[in-house]
């Protein structure tokens, strides 16, 4: 889809991979970068977890996409939870992003037992200012504390030495923890910060209907951007985050640069084999 000023525009529609048992999966193949190049299909590969994939979708990242890494972002009590069923011949990766023995995590995740019926959980709670505050601070604390850093550092580490095949990253609904790796991968590929928040903002559209349904439940503002940044995703406050990194680092690249450990050659590696 291009609209109207002939700049590329994204969708649910056109990053779907389709699958029927893997929730918001999609992929960055088709992504035009500012030099021109886009990103081929078939080898960056991202949403929620593996737990419920059926054997023929298995197969097809097998088979297909010949997977090579599938990286999980959840915290140990996610995956004893709802453990991923193993894609043959792909290396799984286990990196939490949240540090769950840290005190400053606590401050940006809500308690495992809001997730028995979130939407429940919320439309009681979202009126809290401590509930309210931890949405707020979710995506800046994630990506400015050093644990959170060093995961993801590792999570391009991998990928750099992953010579061939599809990747697969995702937390468990595939959105904000996954998002960020996203976000990250598309900067490194040259991407400009209107495409990153388009691949973020993609989310609010497979997770539309329970958003809306949340909605219908609450009535001020402030309750429903917190709904948003928990059932959905928050552009507004991931934009605020992307905006402390770059007063912080000077860039997305400096970023990358510093606490991600990437270098100008990795990058250009990168871009070799993402970009055609």
């Amino acid at each position: 889809m291009i609209n109207s000023d002939s700049q590329p525009t994204y969708s649910l529609q056109t990053q779907n991979l389709g699958f029927e048992t893997i929730i918001n999966a999609r992929e960055l193949g088709g992504y035009r970068m500012p030099d021109g190049r886009t990103v081929k299909h078939g080898l960056l590969l991202r949403g929620g977890a593996l737990c419920n994939t059926s054997h023929k979708e298995l197969i097809l990242l097998r088979d297909k996409y010949h997977l090579a890494r599938v990286f999980d972002f959840r915290t140990s009590f996610e995956v004893d939870r709802a453990p991923d069923r193993p894609v043959s011949e792909a290396k799984y990766i286990w990196l939490p992003a949240f540090d769950e023995d840290s005190m400053t995590m606590a401050k940006m995740a809500l308690p495992p037992e809001a997730y028995k019926d979130l939407g429940g959980w919320l439309v009681e709670r979202a009126h809290m200012p401590e509930v309210q505050e931890i949405a707020r601070n979710m995506y800046p604390i994630m990506i400015t504390t050093e644990f959170t850093q060093v995961q993801y550092a590792g999570f391009f580490q991998n990928i750099l030495n992953a010579e061939e095949g599809a990747i697969y990253w995702h937390c468990s609904q595939g959105k904000d923890r996954t998002g960020l790796g996203s976000a990250l991968i598309l900067a490194a590929l040259g991407a400009d910060r209107d495409l990153i928040m388009q691949d973020f903002e993609i989310s609010n559209e497979y997770y539309r209907d329970e958003v809306d349904a949340i909605f219908k439940r609450v009535n001020t503002d402030e309750e429903r951007e917190t709904i948003l940044t928990f059932v959905g995703v928050n552009p507004r406050y991931f934009a605020h985050a992307l905006d402390i990194v770059e007063q912080q680092y000077g860039s997305l690249i400096d970023f990358l640069k510093g606490p991600i450990c990437l270098s100008d050659e990795d990058m250009q590696k990168l871009r070799d084999r993402f970009l055609e």
